[in-house]
């Protein structure tokens, strides 16, 4: 992979129409867990190693198609997050290593990936922007139902949504990780603002 590749038209329709019901009604969706980073944005996330992708079906069995279809072989551990923008969201320039916070020695994933379930027509905004050592790799206007996979080391941001609507992503850090790695993160955990009493805190 050079950088970053699409896949359009990636799933039905009616599996996205799906998707997007069904992480509105979730009740862990909520304002974000993630870092100030992603500003106005709202969502949850989910923490898996490889043997326990059937755990995830189970809780949410609305993510299986997507899991079947973007989860790599070559990956052992996973960081799963719906992420909705809407107008003056935006995500601030960083490098994905959300497991860091189980694991300290934790390089960036391998690869993410990214479903766009749902895109306003005519969205002014909302472009994830990708560098590399502050070099512009790409400017990628979302989509719908495209399934876009990218360098897990490259720098990246989106621009500010500046037309009403919701941008609504599904999010896969996808990690290739060393066994006493891989002891450290947990088989499976659900973080979000909700039910904090059962999900584990980001630290």
């Amino acid at each position: 992979m050079k950088h970053y590749q699409q896949q359009p038209n990636a799933f039905p329709s009616d599996y996205l129409n799906n998707l997007w019901g069904e992480i509105q009604a979730c009740s862990y969706f909520a304002t974000n867990n993630l870092n100030r980073d992603f500003v106005g944005t709202k969502g949850f996330s989910v923490v898996f190693k490889r043997s326990h992708i059937p755990t995830v079906e189970q809780k949410f069995p609305y993510f299986k198609p997507y899991l079947d279809l973007a989860l790599q072989p070559v990956c052992n551990a996973f960081y799963l997050n719906p992420l909705q923008l809407k107008a003056g969201s935006r995500v601030d320039p960083h490098i994905d290593r959300s497991l860091r916070s189980y694991c300290k020695t934790v390089e960036p994933p391998a690869l993410v990936s990214v479903l766009y379930v749902r895109v306003p027509e005519n969205m002014e905004g909302g472009e994830l922007i990708l560098k590399s050592h502050k070099r512009q790799l790409g400017q990628i206007k979302p989509q719908a139902n495209t399934l876009l996979y990218f360098q897990g080391d490259l720098m990246h941001s989106v621009n500010p949504v500046k037309t009403s609507g919701t941008r609504l992503s599904l999010v896969c850090e996808q990690y290739s990780l060393s066994e006493a790695e891989l002891a450290e993160i947990p088989e499976f955990t659900v973080e979000s603002r909700i039910a904090q009493s059962t999900t584990k805190k980001r630290k």
